[in-house]
C-alpha cells in the first residue's frame, strides 16, 4: 500500500511539473498570453497537450480504448486530433490549433511550434512506422502537411501551406507543393512573410524573360535591317 501511495504521489508531482512547464511554454511562445488562468481556461493547444499526456500514458499501458476515449474527448473540446500513440516531446506548443491532426506513429521532438491546420499524417495503408518524425526546435506553418515516414531535421522551418513528402535536413527551410528545400534556416521562425517563394520567383523570372524577348522583337520590327546577334 505504501508503494502504491508513493507511486501515485510521484505521478501527481510529475503531472503538475509537466503542466507548469507547458504554461511557461505558452508564455514564452505567445505574446497574447496574459495570465495563468487565461491559459488554463482559454488555450485549446494547452488543453490538447495535457489531454494527450494522460491518453499516452494509458496507451503505453495498453489501455487502448480508454486512451482513445480521452483523445476523442480532447478532439471534441479543442478541434485538435492527436492519436494517443503519438510521441510528443517537451515544451511543444500548438498555437490556436484548430484542425491539427497528428497520427499514431508520429514523433515530435522538444520545443516544436505547430500552427493551426498542420497535419502529420501517413500515406496509403502502410503498417508500422508510417508518420513523420519531427526534430527539435522545428516550426511548422499554418496548413502545412507532412506525410509519410520521413524526418524533419532539427531547427527546420516548414512554410505555411507546404506539402512535404521527403526528408528535410537540419537547419533548413522548406516551402511549396511538393515541399522543396530552398535555403538554410536564417529567417525569423514567426515571420512567415520572409519565407522564400520559389514558385513566385520562377513566375517573376519567366515574366522578365518574356518582357525581354518582346522588347527584342519590337526592336527588330522597327529596325528590319539591323543585324541579328
Amino acid at each position: 500500500m505504501l508503494l502504491v501511495a508513493q507511486a501515485v504521489a510521484c505521478n501527481s508531482a510529475q503531472m503538475f511539473q509537466t503542466i507548469r512547464e507547458q504554461i511557461r511554454t505558452v508564455f514564452q511562445r505567445d505574446p497574447a498570453a496574459r495570465s495563468v488562468l487565461e491559459i488554463v481556461l482559454c488555450y485549446p493547444g494547452f488543453h490538447a497537450i495535457v489531454f494527450h499526456r494522460a491518453a499516452h500514458r494509458l496507451y503505453r499501458a495498453r489501455w487502448f480504448t480508454p486512451a482513445r476515449m480521452i483523445s476523442q474527448l480532447s478532439r471534441t473540446l479543442t478541434g485538435i486530433e492527436i492519436h494517443p500513440g503519438a510521441r510528443i516531446g517537451r515544451r511543444c506548443f500548438i498555437d490556436h490549433g484548430m484542425g491539427v491532426v497528428i497520427g499514431e506513429t508520429a514523433e515530435i521532438g522538444d520545443d516544436v511550434l505547430l500552427y493551426q491546420g498542420v497535419t502529420l499524417g501517413g500515406t496509403g495503408k502502410d503498417t508500422g512506422k508510417r508518420h513523420p518524425t519531427i526534430g527539435n526546435e522545428v516550426v511548422i506553418g499554418t496548413g502545412a502537411k507532412i506525410l509519410g515516414n520521413i524526418r524533419i531535421g532539427d531547427r527546420a522551418k516548414v512554410g505555411a501551406g507546404s506539402v512535404v513528402v521527403r526528408p528535410v535536413p537540419d537547419d533548413s527551410t522548406v516551402v511549396g507543393v511538393p515541399g522543396r528545400v530552398v535555403r538554410g534556416s536564417d529567417t525569423d521562425p514567426l515571420a512567415h512573410g520572409q519565407l522564400p517563394d520559389p514558385e513566385g520567383q520562377a513566375i517573376e523570372d519567366l515574366a522578365r524573360r518574356v518582357s525581354e524577348l518582346e522588347e527584342t522583337l519590337r526592336s527588330r520590327r522597327s529596325n528590319p535591317t539591323e543585324p541579328r546577334q
